[in-house]
């Protein structure tokens, strides 16, 4: 292939060494900053060199176009002559492409399908260090495939940042490193925080008026997402002569186009992250950068997925700026204060960490490796969302045994989500493929509709017919007519379409949930199951329901079980959601006063209680039962509740209770151990504890600390969790009243261990007779005892009776005639000795009736005063 004369670009001088690395070792990393021309001049270069065909994956479909374009245009071609493109749903190359720009996600697909990828000779991954899942994906398959099958395939990484040492080495020991510094001006930058209670898009029009009126040239403004593209353009109307263009992935091929095209007046033109490297945006000379980014995030837990609003990483930001300097000394506006700037995050944050990973765990297993462990990985993906993955998958009947099936391989083909995939193939069965088709185009690109209410918007759809969805919708019917009758059932794959599986926000919000949320086997809904949707008038709800014939709300539904929610209250905007989320249905809505919803879409803010239904069509719970019937489950639950035992036969789909009815002869033994969890509930203080009960308690628990077996322990946890004591009196309690009626004395001392129970009054004796004759009650319930008696009962004494077979020597608290404490003694000679003239001298002159020996062993131990003594 002959090159024409190719710009001046700064890629342009390391062009050779590019070649001759890849040349020499196989693989190599480019580090180049935007704007220097490597999406273009790069594969060019390469494909003079070599006589096979050289593929460039693309993370954006709009950048594989736009790509495509520019190197056509350098040759003076038409794409798809020397060179084309291939993304979902739209594929412009022939039989002469010697260079064909592609999605990460497809080339997964046709690597799958080929992983020889005969007749290429290069495969260049454009911006690896944006971290997408398919383009992580697509590098660990190359790199597997490289080392098993195609040891002469060249893969050439490019990277806008210069933190490529990861990637070096995971390509080579390490891969050769070439670098193209980008001929850039200068940017001064300003910071334009938000005002007091000025909302995001306020902001952005605000710094966007300062742009135009601060600077020369067109103005990029930088915004997390389309809807925010549409307010800040309502923002900013009535500007004057200036022509205002969005920016995104969702646009036309026709309004992408516009975009990036220099028009004959100064233009503003709103973009989502696609500016950020891989486009290049004539024109601009300032930037308005809006610092928030939208990245997938799943939220296994609430079963909730998609894309979540956050900052900007530092190195994002200085791409961002940068563009505003490739045509001349640019300014760019930061919405965000100059002291935060230190705080964000250094790079962004890998998708393969955050997102949903269904749909890489089916590429994985068609792989061969059900657990990426077979693979090099730039980051390896989490266990536990791995996991959670292969979970949906295996419901789905796309594994068994960790093996992907016949059906599995078949999903894997449709480019789409697995949900989405499985509701495409079984719900085709039921209302038609067309009919189906339609559906799974908009829960795989929801963008598609502006509203929450599905049905109404797939009645706009069928009326407009936009490109997009039209092609989508031919595409997915194609692939369902094109399969064999017995894959009609899912028992067959097909070829790898020229399809790209790029995930779009749709699937992204397609959350992994637990595998018994799914309600489905292999072969789709099984016919033998009673609950199986049939299809007819008698299947489901009506099919008038859904345009075209067949009910929206059932592909929904097959999609996503677990979503299927009721009402929580008459007249509520709550729903309660088959997997247990609470979600809130918005006000204006269109969706009216229905009681049960097939949510395709919902997420929730950081923060808030509920989510927010953001899609979703009317069902009912006929519906609901045929649907999602592995969620259906029949029981009888017998509970404590509110000081009574509840026997119940409940059916619930998921956490949604269908019906509650009382069991009249419910099980002895559930409804025993009823009222032990009730017991527990409660604690033990339910019961009639007497004062010689709890004190046979303590004394219990005195032996079992110091003496241990056989003697029990009797705390509460030991006493809840032990089933025997109070087995005679729970087997006939049905309430707390019961409860309170137990006396916990008696069923105490079935615990008393035999024959060691008949020392327990000379171990533990409840009370201790002293010199006096009285008989005075031991104190167990500090440690170690207590004995509180008055002095004088206890002339006499020289030593402490000891307890335990004589281990522990009790406390004496020795009282006045008042009894009031006067001194505290474990040993008793010392205090004679000691403490004891000390008492004599304070209280012998307030107490003169009582006797205040000076030597106590000469006056007999006594109650009361002096006189008793005698």
């Amino acid at each position: 292939m002959k090159l024409p004369e190719l710009p001046d670009l700064p890629v342009r001088p390391v062009l050779g060494d590019v070649a001759a690395a890849l040349t020499a070792a196989g693989t190599a990393v480019l580090v180049a900053p935007p704007g220097t021309g490597k999406t273009t001049l790069v594969p060019l270069a390469l494909a003079a060199q070599t006589g096979g065909k050289v593929v460039v994956a693309e993370p954006r479909r709009l950048a594989a176009r736009a790509a495509a374009a520019r190197m056509a245009a350098l040759l003076g071609e038409q794409v798809g002559e020397t060179v084309g493109y291939s993304v979902r749903g739209d594929r412009r190359a022939g039989p002469r492409t010697r260079i064909e720009v592609v999605t990460s996600g497809l080339l997964v697909r046709r690597l799958q399908g080929d992983p020889e990828l005969a007749g290429v000779d290069v495969v260049m991954l454009d911006e690896c260090h944006e971290r997408h899942l398919d383009a992580d994906l697509l590098l660990a398959l190359l790199l597997d495939a490289r080392d098993g099958l195609r040891p002469d395939l060249r893969v050439l990484a490019t990277s806008a940042t210069v933190a490529a040492d990861r990637l070096a080495t995971l390509l080579g020991d390490p891969a050769p490193v070439i670098e193209a510094h980008g001929r850039t001006y200068p940017v001064q930058i300003a910071y334009t925080p938000a005002l007091p209670r000025e909302r995001f898009e306020a902001q952005v029009a605000r710094a966007t008026r300062a742009a135009l009126a601060e600077s020369a040239g067109d103005v990029l403004v930088f915004l997390p997402g389309a809807a925010e593209i549409r307010r800040v353009t309502a923002q900013l109307a009535g500007i004057g002569e200036v022509d205002i263009f969005p920016l995104h992935g969702r646009l036309s091929t026709a309004a992408q186009d516009t975009a990036l095209r220099a028009g004959s007046r100064r233009r503003v033109v709103l973009s989502t992250a696609v500016a950020e490297s891989s486009l290049t945006v004539p024109g601009v000379r300032a930037v308005v950068d809006g610092g928030l980014a939208r990245v997938p995030r799943i939220d296994h837990r609430r079963g909730l997925g998609g894309l979540a609003t956050v900052r900007v990483s530092a190195a994002v930001a200085e791409q961002r700026a940068g563009r505003a300097g490739r045509e001349g000394p640019g300014r760019a506006w930061r919405c965000w204060p100059e002291n935060e700037h230190a705080t964000l995050p250094a790079y962004p944050e890998p998708e393969i960490r955050t997102a949903d990973l269904t749909r890489l765990a089916l590429e994985l297993a068609c792989w061969g490796t059900p657990d990426g462990s077979a693979l090099s990985w730039w980051d390896p993906p989490p266990p536990g969302a791995l996991a959670a993955g292969r979970a949906v998958l295996t419901a789905l009947g796309a594994l068994h045994d960790g093996e992907v099936t016949t059906r599995g391989r078949r999903m894997a083909t449709l480019g789409l989500h697995p949900r989405h995939a499985r509701a495409l193939l079984d719900g085709a069965a039921e209302i038609g493929p067309r009919a189906a088709a339609e559906v799974v185009a908009v829960l795989d690109d929801d963008t598609l509709l502006p509203g929450i209410d599905l049905i109404t918007g797939l009645r706009t759809l069928r009326t407009d017919r936009p490109d997009r969805w039209r092609r989508e919708v031919q595409r997915l019917t194609r692939l369902l007519d094109d399969r064999p009758a017995r894959g009609r059932r899912g028992d067959a794959q097909a070829g790898v379409p020229d399809s790209s599986v790029e995930q779009s926000s749709g699937a992204a919000n397609s959350a992994s949930t637990p595998s018994n949320s799914l309600g489905t086997r292999t072969g789709g809904m099984a016919r033998s199951n009673p609950e199986a949707v049939q299809p007819g008038p008698s299947g489901g709800r009506p099919a008038s329901d859904g345009p075209g014939g067949g009910d929206p709300a059932l592909i929904v539904a097959l999609a996503h079980p677990e979503r299927l929610a009721r009402r929580r209250t008459p007249g509520s905007a709550s729903y309660l959601m088959a997997g247990g989320t609470a979600v809130t249905l918005p006000p204006g809505s269109g969706l009216g006063d229905a009681e049960w919803l097939a949510v395709a879409v919902a997420d929730r803010d950081p923060g808030m209680a509920e989510g927010r239904i953001r899609l979703a069509a009317v069902a009912d719970e006929q519906l609901a039962r045929r649907a999602a019937a592995a969620l259906l489950v029949t029981g009888d639950e017998i509970e404590w509740a509110d000081g009574d035992v509840m026997a119940r036969r409940i059916t619930r789909l998921g956490a949604i209770t269908l019906s509650d009815k009382l069991l009249r002869a419910p099980d002895i033994g559930a409804v025993a151990a009823a009222v032990r969890r009730g017991l527990r509930a409660e604690g033990l203080g339910v019961l009639r504890w007497s004062e010689d009960a709890t004190t046979l308690r303590h004394r219990l628990d005195f032996l079992h600390r110091t003496l241990g077996d056989p003697w029990p322990a009797v705390d509460d946890e030991s006493l809840l969790t032990d089933e025997t004591w109070l087995a005679p009196e729970l087997a006939t309690a049905r309430r707390r009243a019961d409860l309170r009626r137990i006396d916990a004395g008696q069923a105490l001392r079935r615990l008393l261990p035999w024959p060691a129970a008949a020392r327990l009054d000379e171990l533990a004796p409840e009370r201790l007779e002293v010199p006096s004759g009285s008989r005075i009650r031991l104190d167990y319930t500090t440690d170690p005892p207590v004995l509180a008696v008055k002095v004088q009962e206890i002339f006499g004494w020289t030593e402490t009776p000891r307890l335990a077979e004589g281990r522990i020597t009790p406390v004496l608290h020795l009282l006045s005639p008042a009894r009031r404490p006067v001194a505290v003694t474990a040993d008793l000679p010392s205090f004679w000795r000691t403490g004891w003239p000390q008492v004599r001298a304070d209280l012998r002159g307030r107490y003169p009736k009582h006797a205040w020996p000076e030597d106590p062993t000469t006056v007999p131990a006594h109650r009361g005063t002096a006189r008793n003594a005698r």
